[in-house]
């Protein structure tokens, strides 16, 4: 039995393009099933997420990490008697639209794209459902239900939100998405914290004895070490981070029980003009903030890291410029979309590239000797 706040089929807006009932499934079961078989999702697999994917057979891709957030989203969404299966689907599609090697990735086709209305990795996702996937006959894109694409579109600049109709409304009218929504945006962060965690112990760029300093892990380790003496390497590792991710979920499972109750909030309706319901107690977020400093200066400043993201940013830079002064050199059907919107084209290219397509790519454009 779903909560009265809970998204249902019978308070859906339903999709841009009328469709039959799925029959045996539900309307998000159906948004899951599609997202799962695009193209962009099997890409998902050769994306960075910290580490660029050729480094090492065992570090987080972007689909382990997309897997790690809907296994968490679906739990917790089980524990509040929201919709899973829209809370599923909204994870497991909320990094489609993710550009090769992460985030640095996303900061040089951003900046590339400045003078062309900007890049934005949510945006780029919400694009990849509407309009880049080509499956179905009828129209462009998966067609997706309104609560699915809403719930992939974590932020939105003003001007965006303009041209997105009812999908933007609520960035201007500053209203919330819905609790299955909010909920995959939190899981997100528990996931990426912990496994950027994990994938950093494993890489050495981060030590046990550094993460001492960090309360929650300190915390969890001890607890560990009381009940398992002498435990160590990688089960004390992972005993640890399994531990640190029960705690985060549980906490936002019960805070947001109290703020629901707090707010009174009894529909879909009360929850879209409601305060943000889903978040962390007061006594557990700054040992999170606490945590994302450390990952932040101990790990994603590294100096190995920031190497090769360096060398990201210079292959989607030289990639972009390459494309706009000379569009012949893009794949045909790429080619045609540039005659529309060039700069836009070149993006969705480029975003859609795996970190090993990209290396591959401007090997092909700039490497002496590679003439295919």
């Amino acid at each position: 039995m779903l909560a009265s706040y809970a998204v249902t089929e019978d308070n859906s807006r339903g999709r841009l393009h009328p469709e039959p009932h799925p029959g045996i499934r539900s309307e998000f079961q159906r948004d899951r099933d599609r997202i799962v078989h695009s193209t962009a999702f099997r890409r998902l697999e050769y994306k960075t997420q910290v580490f660029v994917n050729h480094e090492g057979d065992l570090f987080r891709t972007r689909l382990t990490h997309t897997i790690e957030v809907a296994q968490i989203t679906r739990s917790a969404a089980r524990a509040l008697r929201l919709n899973e299966d829209l809370a599923e689907a909204i994870a497991l599609a909320h990094d489609l639209g993710h550009t090769p090697f992460g985030h640095a990735g996303q900061d040089a086709l951003n900046q590339c794209m400045k003078p062309h209305g900007g890049f934005e990795h949510n945006l780029q996702s919400l694009r990849t459902v509407d309009v880049l996937e080509e499956h179905y006959a009828a129209f462009d894109g998966l067609n997706l239900t309104f609560e699915t694409r809403e719930g992939i579109l974590k932020h939105c600049s003003r001007t965006n939100a303009v041209q997105l109709g009812d999908l933007g409304k609520r960035f201007l009218e500053g209203t919330q998405p819905s609790l299955e929504a909010q909920l995959a945006n939190f899981a997100d962060e528990i996931a990426y914290n912990n496994h950027d965690i994990d994938d950093g112990l494993r890489s050495g760029l981060i030590t046990l004895e550094q993460l001492q300093s960090v309360e929650i892990f300190a915390t969890m380790r001890s607890a560990v070490e009381a009940d398992w003496p002498g435990l160590a390497g990688r089960r004390l590792i992972h005993e640890t981070i399994r531990r640190m991710i029960n705690t985060m979920a549980l906490d936002l499972i019960e805070t947001t029980r109290q703020n629901i109750d707090a707010q009174k909030v009894c529909s879909l309706a009360q929850v879209r003009c409601a305060p943000r319901l889903v978040g962390y107690s007061e006594q557990l977020l700054p040992q999170l903030l606490e945590l994302k400093r450390f990952l932040r200066e101990q790990l994603y400043r590294h100096y190995q890291v920031l190497r090769m993201t360096n060398k990201a940013r210079r292959i989607i830079s030289d990639l972009f410029e390459a494309f706009m002064g000379e569009p012949a050199l893009l794949p045909p059907q790429y080619q045609q979309r540039a005659e529309g919107d060039k700069a836009r084209a070149i993006a969705d290219y480029i975003a859609g590239m795996t970190d090993r397509y990209a290396i591959r790519e401007h090997r092909r454009l700039f490497a002496v000797g590679e003439i295919h």
